[in-house]
């Protein structure tokens, strides 16, 4: 979009914001983000248009904000920096900075309805424990990385985030959405980073001029995608086999990929 832009005299960018805001209703002052990492290209392209578009990060076991860019504080890739009254930090770091997100603050619920057990275990010292990862930089912002359940452990310790390979899979057009696991060999007791993949076929066809793609042709271009984006990743972090799907993921009624069931089966196998 940014390039776009660039290319157009002063009077067309003009026309063409106020043609994007008129098309969104005309008042829109800001987008908010939640519920998932939004890509920082997305946001800076949205600002080209003068659409001003904010981050943040929450849970409703939090009332449901813990942190957030703001009109003031912004930085693209970050969930932001804690609301007031709130105080995050990360439990057990390691060597990059990474560990869980915990929470304390007026907005964090006293427990869960009628199950002590599972409070005991999520509210320790005053602290939520959230269940997701992140890291916190030098300025106090928020950066989410994972989900403590669905990390992926080498054996020699070393820690992979799905949701991190798994972005740079969906921001290739000709994929739709991915899903990235861990998977074990019958003869080797290494983890390996399996993708399950759900091709964007539209984008497909589009690619291939029009025709109507064959199940080799789809094979070759995902095939493509997952080595170049192996290419930006270090080795250990590698996609070694991956399968393709014929239809979407299951999702939450907040249209979150499930990382259960069907959803987490290993299906062609590289």
């Amino acid at each position: 979009m940014e390039i776009l832009l660039c290319g157009l005299p002063s009077i067309m960018k003009t026309i063409v914001r106020n043609k994007v805001k008129n098309t969104l209703g005309g008042r829109l002052r800001v987008f908010i983000v939640g519920a998932a990492a939004m890509n920082p290209n997305i946001i800076a392209d949205f600002k080209n248009l003068h659409l001003k578009t904010l981050q943040g990060y929450g849970l409703t076991e939090c009332s449901p904000l813990v942190a957030g860019n703001t009109d003031y504080f912004q930085k693209d890739d970050a969930a932001g920096l804690p609301i007031p009254n709130v105080e995050y930090k990360i439990d057990n770091p390691n060597d990059e900075g990474v560990g869980e997100i915990i929470v304390k603050g007026p907005n964090v619920m006293l427990g869960y309805y009628e199950d002590e057990e599972k409070t005991k275990q999520t509210i320790v010292d005053g602290w939520f424990h959230t269940g997701d990862l992140g890291r916190i930089d030098e300025n106090g912002y928020l950066y989410i990385t994972g989900r403590c359940k669905s990390v992926i452990v080498t054996k020699n310790g070393k820690n992979i985030y799905p949701e991190e390979v798994e972005y740079y899979l969906n921001d290739n057009p000709l994929i739709s959405e991915s899903v990235v696991l861990g998977i074990h060999k019958d003869d080797d007791d290494e983890t390996y980073v399996n993708a399950q993949i759900y091709p964007n076929i539209e984008a497909i066809t589009e690619y291939l001029k029009g025709s109507v793609p064959t199940k080799e042709e789809i094979w070759k271009l995902i095939s493509d995608v997952v080595s170049s984006v192996n290419k930006k990743l270090p080795n250990y972090k590698h996609i070694k086999s991956f399968g393709i799907r014929d239809k979407e993921f299951e999702k939450t009624t907040t249209q979150k990929i499930k990382r259960y069931g069907d959803n987490m089966k290993v299906d062609g196998k590289q």
